[in-house]
């Protein structure tokens, strides 16, 4: 698991100062939101937590159409699918052209240091409300990463274009549903809940929370 609960001092005092006063006076809640929004101790650059799970499922779903794009070329398809490994989780595909942190390992960070502020004794009602939001589409994105790293190693093993084009074609749409969430129950809109949300709607709902915190 990539995320930290201690972190070493050398590293904390390499870490952007994420815990300015906006922060840092909101005690352990608003310091737990810094961790998901704004820097990280392992993170490439110390990005928070959730633009790195963003960051990482964009490149998945740039390799994931790549790899759709000629579906009758078994190699390309096997290329960009373990560079859409890569992206979503680096320990089932270390070489590639993700940042080298995975979104399963950040969605799951994410939801744990949402879950850490809600549950902080100075949280807010306004925190514990939407830390259920983030929560929720953190999850639903963990689940789809899941699906797309057993779609991917089936790739991997396929031994002709036909037997891999139809789940090539498929991890498109779950690649996509990474950031932007998915409709499934034909609203016209991506809630947070009921599998819907995806990383994009825990953005949306981080900036509620924030804002509300004065953040």
């Amino acid at each position: 698991m990539k995320y930290k609960f201690i972190l070493p001092l050398a590293l904390i005092f390499s870490l952007p100062l994420f815990s300015t006063p906006s922060f840092a006076a909101g005690g352990q809640a608003h310091a737990h939101i810094g961790h998901v929004m704004t820097s990280w101790g392992d993170t490439p650059k110390h990005m928070g937590l959730l633009p790195t799970a963003i960051a990482e499922a964009k490149i998945a779903y740039t390799h994931a159409k790549l790899a759709a794009k000629d579906t009758s070329n078994l190699k390309l398809m096997k290329v960009h699918t373990t560079h859409v490994l890569n992206a979503i989780d680096p320990s089932l595909a270390p070489k590639g052209p993700g940042l080298g942190y995975g979104v399963l390992a950040a969605a799951k960070g994410a939801a744990a240091h949402i879950g850490f502020a809600a549950k902080s004794k100075d949280a807010s009602k306004n925190v514990k409300l939407h830390a259920v939001h983030v929560a929720a589409a953190a999850n639903n994105t963990i689940k789809r990463v899941k699906k797309m790293s057993a779609l991917a190693k089936n790739i991997l093993a396929a031994t002709s274009a036909g037997q891999a084009a139809p789940m090539v074609k498929k991890m498109v749409p779950l690649a996509a549903a990474l950031n932007a969430g998915e409709d499934l129950n034909n609203d016209g809109r991506v809630s947070w809940n009921d599998g819907e949300g995806g990383l994009m709607t825990a953005r949306t709902h981080m900036g509620f929370m924030m804002k509300a915190e004065g953040l």
